[in-house]
């Protein structure tokens, strides 16, 4: 499986939370290590430097990525929202954030991976408190589990994002139409 990151969701937060990728079939996890998790934080956008991370951040942002799912899981489906879950993000939001610095050349973000880890867990809490929960939508491949914000007009769009799935799910579809079509006009 490829292993770049990818930012399809809409949010920072559902990205982070699509990182364990196919959760009810293969389950691909991105995280496997620190430099693997500051590579995350980096491209995301969330911090231009961050100093090198260890095993406990990992699996503290594997914790906090996990209770974020289950969450926006809850919200999707207008369930209760889980309390274990809710005391992991929360615990999350309260440690220091990223603090971005104005420098002569612009802005600057420099971090801990626990400040970034912080600054996602705001963002879910945003995310999850916010107008955009009715927006919350799960990719139409069956094999992807990722959670996106449909912003498409008539909120149709059916996947995360076309180059990762919807490109994949058409063109099985398509292949299957031709396989069908000569047998159904063969006399």
């Amino acid at each position: 499986m490829n292993l770049d990151h990818v930012f399809v969701c809409g949010h920072p937060a559902l990205d982070f939370a699509a990182t364990l990728r196919a959760r009810r079939s293969t389950r691909f996890e991105m995280f496997v290590t620190p430099e693997r998790l500051n590579a995350w934080y980096l491209e995301s956008g969330l911090v231009d430097t961050i100093t090198p991370g260890k095993e406990d951040d990992v699996w503290a942002a594997v914790e906090l990525r996990e209770a974020l799912y289950r969450l926006v899981t809850d919200r999707r489906l207008g369930e209760e929202l889980d309390r274990e879950a809710l005391a992991v993000l929360n615990a999350g939001a309260r440690r220091t954030p990223v603090t971005p610095q104005l420098t002569l050349t612009g802005r600057h973000t420099e971090a801990t991976p626990e400040q970034a880890l912080a600054t996602v867990a705001r963002q879910a809490v945003e995310l999850l408190s916010g107008p955009d929960v009715p927006l919350i939508k799960e990719c139409g491949n069956p094999e992807c589990t990722r959670v996106y914000i449909d912003r498409s007009r008539g909120m149709r769009r059916q996947w995360c994002g076309m180059e990762s799935c919807g490109n994949k799910i058409k063109a099985a579809a398509y292949r299957a139409r031709k396989k069908t079509t000569p047998a159904a006009t063969a006399h």
